[in-house]
C-alpha cells in the first residue's frame, strides 16, 4: 500500500495514472490491432464454414447423377404392382404379370404345451426343466440357408418368463415366435420370405424346441400338418419367367413390389399383364437446379458484400476504459463501425469469385456436343449491380431436362478422365476452385482448436499477446520509477521542511 503526498500536499497518486495513461497510449493501439485481427479471425473462419457447407452440398446433389437422372414411373395398375426409380439411368418400360406372391416358412407346435397360460410365469414355474437354450436357424434375406446364421438363444429358466423368452427370440434370430392362448401352441415365421431350394428354411433344435413341441424344421412340420414352406414370387418380365425369394426386389435400378397376383379369375392360365413405362422426374430436377441457383446467389451476394464492405479508420476497438464511459448501445453502435470491412477486397475471396463466374461461363464439351448453361435456359444476371449472380428461364431449362436429362448431368457435373483433366462440369470446376480457396483459407485462418503457431493469423495473433506481454512488463518497471521519483521528492521536501523547522526555531531562540 502505498500513501503519497504527505509531504508536498501533492495528489502524486492521480498524478502518477495521468503519466501511466500517456505511457499506455503505445500497448491501447496494440491491443487493438489485436482485437480487430481477432475480428478477423472470425470472418475468415465463418466464411470457410459457409464455403465447405456449399461444397458439400454440391457434391451430395449437383455433382451426383442421381439428381439428373431421377425418373418417374407410370404403372397401369399400381394395386397389383408398385415401381419407383432408385439409380435408374435408362429408360424403364414393358409389361410384369405376376404370377405368384412370395411368403414366409411358418412351423407350429405339434402338440399343446398349455392353454391359457401366464406368459408372466418363469419357465421353471410353466414346468420347463431343461438347461435353458434354444438353436434356431432361418432363411436369410438373400433366399439362403446358412450354418453361420443359426443362432443359439440362452436364458435362465427360474428369471426369464415364456414373454421374456419369446423376446429375446424374436430379437435375436430369424424367427418371428408368439404363444397363442387359444391353441395352446407356439408359432414361428421366418422373417425372411422365400424357398431355399433343396433345404428347410428353418431349423430348431435345444431342449426349448422339445418343450415348445416343435419339429426339427418347417418341412417336418408340413408333413405333420403344423406348417409349410417358404415360397419365391413368381412373375413374368417382358416375355422372362422368373422367380425372386421376396416381393420387393430391384431391376436396373428400379425397384419394384408385388402386391396382388394378376391372373384372371375366371382362367389361371390367362394373365392380366402391368405395363409401365418411365419418364424423366423433371420436377426433382427442375427443384435441384433451382436450389442450386439460390444458394449460389445467396453465398455470392455474401461473398461480395463482405469483400465491398466499407472500412470506418476512424472506429477502432473500444478499450475496457472506453467501455466504462458509454451506454451498452453506444457500444453496440461503435463496435458495428469498428468490425466493418475486416474481409474488404480480400484476395483470396476476390479471386475465388472471379473463377467461379468464369467457370460458369465456360463451356463443356459433352456427348451430344459443347454445352454452356445458357443452352438449358440459366443466364448471367445483365444487372450489374448483382455482380454475377444467375438466372432461370424455367421453361427453357424444363424443355432440356425433358429432351436429355444426361446433357443437363454433363454441364453441371461431367467427370473428367485424369485428376488434371479441365473439361469437367462446371459446378465440378467450381467446387474445385472452392476447395483450393478454403486450403488457402485456412492456411491464413486455420479452423477452430488449431494451435495459432499453424496458421498466419495465429502467428501474428501470438506476436501481439508477446508485444503486450513485453509492454506490460514495461509499464509495471516505469510506474515504479515514478514512484520512487515521486518518493523521493518527498523524502527531500520533508528534509527541507525539518530544516527549515530547525533553522526557524534557531534563530528565534527558542
Amino acid at each position: 500500500m502505498r500513501i503519497t503526498g504527505l509531504a508536498s500536499g501533492m495528489d502524486t497518486d492521480t498524478m502518477i495514472k495521468d503519466l501511466m495513461k500517456a505511457e499506455r497510449i503505445p500497448l491501447d493501439k496494440i491491443t487493438q490491432k489485436k482485437q480487430y485481427t481477432e475480428w478477423q479471425l472470425e470472418d475468415y473462419r465463418s466464411i470457410n464454414r459457409k464455403l465447405n457447407d456449399f461444397s458439400n452440398n454440391l457434391f451430395d446433389t449437383m455433382m451426383k447423377p442421381s439428381t439428373f437422372l431421377a425418373r418417374t414411373v407410370n404403372v397401369s395398375s399400381s394395386d397389383a404392382v408398385s415401381i419407383k426409380s432408385v439409380s435408374a439411368t435408362s429408360e424403364f418400360s414393358g409389361t410384369i404379370s405376376v404370377l405368384r406372391l412370395a411368403s414366409q416358412a411358418t412351423m407350429q407346435s405339434n402338440d399343446s404345451i398349455g392353454k391359457n397360460l401366464d406368459t408372466k410365469l418363469t419357465m421353471s414355474e410353466l414346468g420347463y426343466a431343461g438347461a435353458g437354450s434354444i438353436m434356431i436357424n432361418a432363411i436369410d434375406k438373400d433366399g439362403n440357408l446358412k450354418a453361420e446364421n443359426a443362432k443359439t438363444i440362452t436364458f435362465d429358466p427360474t428369471k426369464d418368463t415364456l414373454e421374456s423368452v419369446l423376446k429375446k427370440i424374436n430379437s435375436e434370430s430369424g424367427v418371428s415366435a408368439f404363444y397363442d392362448s387359444f391353441s395352446g401352441k407356439i408359432a414361428m415365421t421366418a422373417k425372411n420370405s422365400g424357398n431355399v431350394v433343396g433345404d428347410v428354411e428353418m431349423q430348431v433344435s435345444g431342449d426349448l424346441a422339445t418343450f415348445f413341441n416343435l419339429s426339427a424344421n418347417n418341412v417336418t412340420a408340413e408333413q405333420n400338418g403344423n406348417g409349410k414352406s417358404g415360397v419365391n414370387a413368381k412373375f413374368v418380365f417382358n416375355g422372362l419367367e422368373t422367380e425372386r425369394t421376396t416381393n420387393s426386389f430391384q431391376i436396373n435400378g428400379f425397384e419394384i413390389s408385388l402386391k396382388q397376383v394378376t391372373t384372371d379369375p375366371s382362367d389361371s392360365t390367362k394373365t392380366n399383364p402391368v405395363s409401365f413405362s418411365s419418364a424423366p422426374d423433371t420436377d426433382k430436377v427442375l427443384d435441384a437446379v433451382k436450389k442450386f441457383i439460390d444458394d449460389y446467389n445467396k453465398m455470392i451476394e455474401e461473398l461480395n458484400a463482405k469483400v465491398r464492405e466499407t472500412k470506418y479508420r476512424d472506429f477502432q476497438p473500444l478499450s475496457t476504459e472506453q467501455k466504462a464511459d458509454m451506454k451498452e448501445k453506444e457500444i453496440e453502435l461503435w463496435e458495428e463501425k469498428a468490425k466493418s470491412g475486416t474481409l474488404k477486397n480480400e484476395p483470396i475471396l476476390t479471386s475465388m469469385l472471379q473463377s467461379m463466374r468464369y467457370a460458369l461461363n465456360s463451356a463443356v464439351e459433352g456427348t451430344s456436343g459443347t454445352i454452356r448453361l445458357s443452352d438449358i435456359g440459366i443466364t448471367t444476371s445483365k444487372d450489374y449491380s448483382a455482380n454475377g449472380k444467375l438466372e432461370i428461364d424455367e421453361k427453357k431449362l424444363r424443355e432440356a431436362i425433358n429432351a436429355d436429362p444426361n446433357k443437363v448431368y454433363e454441364v453441371f457435373a461431367k467427370s473428367g478422365t485424369s485428376a488434371t483433366d479441365e473439361n469437367i462440369g462446371l459446378v465440378s470446376k467450381m467446387r474445385k476452385t472452392i476447395i483450393e480457396s478454403r486450403t488457402k483459407l485456412t492456411d491464413k485462418a486455420g479452423i477452430t482448436g488449431a494451435a495459432n503457431s499453424t496458421f498466419a493469423i495465429g502467428r501474428l495473433l501470438k506476436g501481439y499477446d508477446n508485444q503486450i506481454t513485453r509492454f506490460e512488463d514495461r509499464l509495471q518497471m516505469v510506474e515504479s520509477r515514478y514512484y520512487k521519483q515521486f518518493s523521493a521528492m518527498e523524502s527531500a521536501i520533508l528534509r527541507a521542511n525539518n530544516q527549515s523547522a530547525y533553522l526557524m526555531n534557531a534563530f528565534s531562540g527558542g
